[in-house]
């Protein structure tokens, strides 16, 4: 169930590594911030700029819980179509150390934020966010990543016709052929697969699983599209602690469930989503330990962050366990 024999593929964006075989390295959790909505702008005015203070507070939060609990924090930078992302990459490249994507609507926003971070000494940091199936023009956009020099992409991978795991297997199909056609070669390839709703998180899932299995590539989807449909209804109710609970769980969820990255959703809701899917590192890093008796490969790993006294206590068992069937041997 936990090992592949396919050989997989860690990256290692802004000098922290994610993916590998399940439960080697911690789960990234990609909070996007400066996105339309975002409570940063003054009602929702981007012309205006954005509360400093609070951004700053959002990222040194994000830095804060990643040395407490473990679990990976990356930024997605967002920016509406047509605007520049030059503001917001200094701002959390010059406030944080964690690594970031950079997230538009339209392929020309996003060829100018890897412009700029190209310009900026900035490509081991930055994963482009993204290739998609929807991009007419899919071919042109790679060339131009290409020549700018961008290491790390993310692929969503979907088929409005089948939107089931196989479906999105053929989105991923069509990525890779494309990329290949052109020549193209990334350091890390992330192939997201398109969460609908909640449950269908689940669809992601056993997607991931496929697609590890057949080309060993880091994985990632965005279990946050589910549960934020579902806030107002939880809004209308008076239930936003529910809510959050089961933000929170979806998230946790999904890193276990064969997800190298997920897509969290706002960066404010930091707090409730990395301790919870810190905690699910740790139960996957156990339940491998059960099947494969290895430990996971980063020391920084949230089952060593918080629970070392017990990851000790299994080293240490099936050590003497092996020692006892020298013995008897």
């Amino acid at each position: 169930m936990f090992r592949f024999s396919k050989d997989q593929m860690v990256c290692e964006i802004g000098g922290v590594k994610f993916g590998g075989q399940p439960g080697e390295y911690p789960t990234v959790c990609c909070f996007s911030i400066f996105q339309e909505s975002d409570k940063l702008f003054d009602k929702g005015s981007r012309r205006r700029g954005f509360n400093e203070q609070r951004a700053e507070e959002l990222l040194k939060t994000c830095d804060r819980l990643w040395e407490e609990t473990g679990a990976i924090p990356m930024a997605d930078i967002v920016a509406s179509p047509g605007e520049k992302f030059n503001t917001y990459i200094d701002f959390v490249t010059s406030h944080s150390k964690m690594a970031f994507c950079i997230d538009a609507i339209g392929m020309e926003t996003k060829l100018q934020g890897a412009s700029y971070c190209a310009e900026k000494g900035l490509l081991d940091r930055m994963f482009y966010n993204s290739l998609t199936v929807f991009e007419e023009n899919i071919e042109t956009e790679i060339k131009e990543i290409m020549n700018i020099g961008v290491k790390h992409v993310v692929l969503v991978a979907f088929d409005v016709n089948d939107q089931m795991p196989s479906g999105r297997i053929k989105g991923a199909e069509k990525l890779i052929d494309a990329i290949e056609k052109v020549g193209a070669k990334f350091e890390s390839i992330i192939v997201d697969t398109s969460v609908l709703n909640g449950p269908a998180t689940a669809l992601c899932g056993i997607a991931n699983r496929m697609i590890k299995e057949r080309w060993g590539f880091a994985t990632a989807g965005a279990p946050s599209n589910g549960s934020y449909m579902e806030f107002k209804r939880f809004q209308e109710k008076g239930d936003l602690k529910g809510w959050a609970a089961i933000d929170a769980a979806l998230e946790a969820l999904a890193a276990f469930y064969y997800h190298d990255l997920v897509f969290t959703g706002p960066m404010a809701g930091a707090q409730r989503v990395m301790p919870a899917v810190a905690m699910a590192d740790s139960f996957l890093a156990t339940a491998v330990f059960e099947e494969t008796k290895q430990l996971p490969k980063s020391p920084d790993h949230p089952l060593f962050k918080q629970y070392n006294d017990f990851a000790e206590q299994l080293r240490v068992r099936w050590d003497q366990a092996g020692e006892l069937k020298k013995i008897q041997g």
